[in-house]
């Protein structure tokens, strides 16, 4: 190895060079300057490349100062425009469509919505599935515009809040139960029937039962008894007719009662009783009921 030799001289004194000492320049030549250029080299052409792929993919996501591409950042929250997928769980306080279009939540398997207490439990769920919409919850209620009530359900009752519930369906309502209702009306022009096809049907009012039919007849048809009964009050039959066409006809005289056939009468005041039934009317002979 070669060492170098500095000799260091003042003014007005000369030495003489030793005559081995040799002479070197400083600096990288050779292959090593070569390598040096092609490195460099390289970085300024991935320096490029990174630049124009930055370049690229800011044009791509539609990057801009107030969002990215159809997602904008509002003092409201965030504002997202056309369709967008998400691939994990949204955490919203509130989401809302524009004014001019519709909110469209859609998925190939199912949509759930859940609302957590403070301690992260679900205390309600709605899951919208292909076959079933199920709703999980203490109460569910729908209401109208201004906020009245029309739908509500929960585990004690379920209350329809409108001024008229129609149903529509060929074989019409099936109750199980009692059912309390002010009235009962069919559609125009349809008849109404009230069914019971292996039980009684029992109709209770405290202050009456009022069965109208402006444009047609009203029929009760039973297997065994039909019951009129009025704890308190009458009974009222107002009509132009009252016929009972298959009542028995008495055919001896008042004398034999072995038939014990009898005859209705009506007093004048409406009320009807029942007098035996003889050759000629009888109802003059218990006249004195009327009284």
């Amino acid at each position: 190895m070669v060492r170098e030799q500095y000799t260091t001289t003042t003014q007005g004194t000369s030495l003489e060079r030793p005559e081995n000492q040799y002479v070197y320049n400083i600096g990288i030549y050779g292959w090593r300057k070569r390598c040096l250029y092609l490195f460099v080299l390289l970085l300024l052409i991935v320096l490029v490349v990174n630049f124009a792929l930055t370049i690229w993919i800011l044009k791509v996501m539609w990057f801009s100062p107030t969002g990215m591409g159809h997602l904008h950042v509002t003092k409201e929250g965030l504002r997202l425009e056309g369709e967008s997928e998400f691939l994990f769980p949204l955490y919203a306080k509130e989401i809302h469509s524009r004014e001019d279009s519709s909110l469209l939540l859609q998925s190939t398997h199912n949509v759930t919505v859940n609302a957590r207490n403070s301690d992260g439990e679900v205390t309600g769920r709605l899951n919208v599935g292909p076959k079933m919409v199920e709703v999980h919850g203490q109460q569910f209620q729908i209401n109208s515009v201004d906020g009245k009530p029309l739908f509500t359900v929960d585990e004690n009752e379920v209350v329809v809040g409108t001024d008229k519930l129609r149903i529509t369906g060929p074989e019409g309502a099936i109750f199980e139960h009692s059912v309390e209702t002010p009235l009962v009306r069919a559609e125009a022009f349809k008849p109404l029937r009230l069914e019971s096809p292996t039980r009684s049907l029992s109709m209770d009012a405290p202050k009456g039962i009022n069965i109208k039919a402006q444009a047609g007849n009203i029929e009760a048809l039973s297997q065994m008894d039909i019951k009129l009964h009025s704890s308190e009050g009458v009974l009222l039959l107002d009509a132009e007719t009252v016929r009972l066409p298959k009542l028995p006809e008495g055919t001896r005289g008042g004398s034999d009662r072995s038939q014990e056939l009898y005859e209705i009468c009506v007093c004048p005041d409406g009320k009807l009783y029942l007098s035996a039934a003889g050759r000629y009317s009888t109802c003059q002979e218990y006249s004195h009921v009327c009284q």
